[in-house]
């Protein structure tokens, strides 16, 4: 039996991969790890290269089998990459569908993995991202946001589709960007939409220098007070129960909120 279905979305650029992959990276037990972002990017880090995304294999193979799309990563992970269509060519979010699909048709879940993590672009409307949550994949959303506008601006972009899709919010994630005041703005965003800051993950360069690794913080600096802190995030989440409906903000007060801090 599946414990946690969790979706983590936030701005493109955001550190949503990163934040994904490293509690992936820290959990102790069987983690499935999808990465629904068209970079294809969430599990390179885990599986210490880019994999085959699932939409370039259904292109050579139609009958393509699990093990064609599926791969062994670090700390007992399963790891599948959507992936999307050539930049300015088709929907990226029927990716997500198709992978979905062919996914449940595979018997990808069948494993019973403790915890499914899926890693999704957050800024692009497009009914294909709402997938996790609209056909139940997933239980329950984490945000990922920084204390920076565009980023808090897609944050509650999020908490609207969420809203409308009647879905559950766990928390928000602040991953840090130097901005000043930012815990404290985050803290309040997170308190506006009904919400509350569920982990705060400080910048750092070893997660740069893990990456030119192609592996996790977790993997590469185990004794690092950074790795640390993702060990603590996905111990939270696995155990947070506080999850509920949020309240986005209008246009105005989303707008007298941020500049209130400027």
């Amino acid at each position: 039996m599946v414990l946690k279905k969790i979706a983590i979305y936030g701005k493109g650029g955001i550190g949503k991969s990163t934040t994904v992959s490293n509690m992936a990276a820290a959990f102790d037990g069987l983690t499935f790890v999808i990465g629904c972002d068209p970079k294809a990017d969430t599990t390179r880090t885990l599986v210490g290269e880019r994999i085959p995304t699932i939409l370039d294999t259904m292109r050579e193979n139609r009958n393509c089998s699990l093990e064609d799309i599926e791969f062994d990563g670090y700390n007992n992970t399963h790891c599948v990459e959507s992936g999307g269509p050539e930049p300015g060519v088709g929907c990226a979010g029927r990716g997500v569908i198709v992978a979905m699909q062919l996914l449940d048709k595979l018997g990808a879940f069948d494993d019973d993995p403790d915890v499914v993590m899926y890693d999704v672009l957050g800024d692009v409307v497009c009914g294909g991202f709402s997938v996790p949550l609209r056909d139940e994949y997933a239980d329950e959303v984490y945000i990922v946001t920084s204390g920076e506008y565009m980023s808090l601006y897609a944050a509650n972009n999020i908490a609207k589709g969420i809203e409308k899709l009647n879905g559950k919010l766990g928390g928000v994630i602040c991953n840090c960007r130097n901005v000043d005041r930012e815990v404290e703005i985050v803290t309040e965003f997170a308190q506006r939409i009904s919400s509350r800051v569920i982990g705060v993950v400080p910048r750092s360069d070893l997660v740069q220098k893990s990456e030119y690794q192609a592996k996790t913080v977790i993997e590469s600096f185990p004794e690092s007070q950074q790795a640390d802190i993702y060990r603590k995030l996905i111990c939270d989440i696995m155990e947070n129960d506080d999850i509920s409906t949020p309240k986005p903000m209008g246009v105005e007060e989303f707008e007298d909120f941020f500049f209130s801090y400027v």
